[in-house]
């Protein structure tokens, strides 16, 4: 069969490998502690999805406009300038399904034979997969432990070349767990002014999600850049919403209709229902949201002490996000073996740190979106395996 160009080149993400074979050995009738998957563990609130169902029997089955109801892109601007200050045009922002779809969009129209598109390594998946897909060439920023897992303003100016044509940035991040500090953001923004080439992308889906007094630090607060600058965001780990597949994206002016013309070529609209709940999510009471913020602060502590007292294992504790991504390169082992003897033998799932890219190697990954119960349990299994394989 002839070879479709481009597709050799795309990668995936392994979370999604690992729930499978963490589904078929529960099938199997083992017992499998899943803090592999990166989502939260608490259903939709009720309000969201009461407003869906309301949605739907009034009537709202059709498509809408391309880049989203103007009630909901109105309801973005205004939470955006309500928590930051910021202000945004609604119609710069535009609602996809997922958050996925921003990197695509944005890697797509960026990406390219001869074209440099800095990622931060270890890091979300998708970003070097989906760049490696549009021929462009991948360099990874690092994202170091001795930093807080963030990332260094001085480090990712370096890299950039005259053939740089995107900057991929991640705070809180995925999969560390790591905050870069507002002074590092300060002195990467000034720096910038030096590279006008060169577009941002600021991916903040978990810009809600900080502990021990931790406060985002946005690149909508930095007006050198707004023209320049991609914004992501959306509802699934906020909200809990993984499932409804629903993000948003603030776009400059001269980028905006360019993305308006390829969600009417790739995916017309996102579903009516969905648009509707995501209004409420921003509009409605923020209840849930505190509630399980505070859950999660609650097993960020357990995840961190436990790790740190197994055999060979250490972690820093992370500011945001909902991983810990333990340091195990004194175990013995190398990363992805171990988790996945992990999985097969311990019946505990995670991620190994390769899996997000080179510097990955000597971590692995796991989700603290799971039961306090389940996060104890799973630590007892790892410490009896560390143990017995030590």
């Amino acid at each position: 069969m002839q070879t479709i160009a481009g597709f050799d080149r795309i990668g995936e993400e392994n979370a999604f490998a690992v729930l499978a074979r963490a589904g078929q050995l529960a099938a199997e009738g083992k017992d499998i502690i899943n803090l592999g998957i990166g989502q939260p563990d608490f259903p939709t609130p009720p309000n969201i999805v009461e407003a869906a169902i309301k949605a739907l029997k009034d009537g709202q089955h059709g498509y809408t406009p391309a880049v989203g109801i103007a009630p909901l892109r109105e309801a973005v601007a205004a939470d955006l300038h309500w928590r930051f200050n910021a202000e945004v045009n609604p119609d710069n922002v535009i609602v996809v399904p997922g958050g996925k779809v921003t990197m695509f969009a944005a890697i797509l129209m960026f990406g390219e034979p001869g074209a440099d598109i800095l990622y931060p390594d270890p890091g979300f998946p998708i970003y070097r997969s989906m760049i490696e897909f549009t021929g462009a060439r991948p360099i990874p920023v690092p994202i170091r432990e001795e930093n807080g897992f963030g990332f260094s303003a001085e480090e990712t100016l370096a890299l950039i070349t005259p053939e740089t044509r995107l900057l991929i940035l991640n705070s809180p991040a995925n999969p560390c767990g790591g905050v870069t500090p507002k002074a590092e953001v300060d002195k990467l923004v000034a720096g910038l002014a030096a590279h006008p080439q060169v577009a941002i992308l600021s991916d903040e889906i978990y810009d809600q999600m900080l502990y021990d007094g931790e406060k985002h630090v946005t690149l909508l607060d930095y007006p050198e850049i707004r023209d320049r600058l991609i914004l992501l965001n959306g509802w699934s780990k906020t909200y809990a919403m993984t499932g409804w597949r629903l993000g948003y994206s603030v776009w400059p002016d001269g980028l905006y209709d360019k993305v308006r013309k390829l969600a009417v070529n790739a995916w017309s609209c996102v579903n009516a229902p969905s648009q509707f709940a995501a209004l409420e999510a921003l509009t409605g009471p923020q209840d849930a949201v505190a509630t399980m913020l505070a859950e999660f602060d609650k097993r960020r502590k357990l995840v961190v002490d436990g790790l740190n007292a197994l055999p060979g294992v250490s972690c820093i504790t992370p500011k945001g996000a909902f991983y810990a991504f333990p340091n195990v390169s004194e175990t013995g082992w190398k990363a992805k073996p171990l988790a996945s003897a992990l999985l097969e033998e311990a019946g505990v799932a995670t991620i190994g740190g390769p899996d997000f890219g080179v510097l990955g190697e000597g971590y692995i990954r796991l989700s603290y979106a799971n039961s306090a119960e389940n996060i104890s349990r799973a630590l007892n299994r790892m410490e009896d395996f560390l143990g017995r394989r030590a």
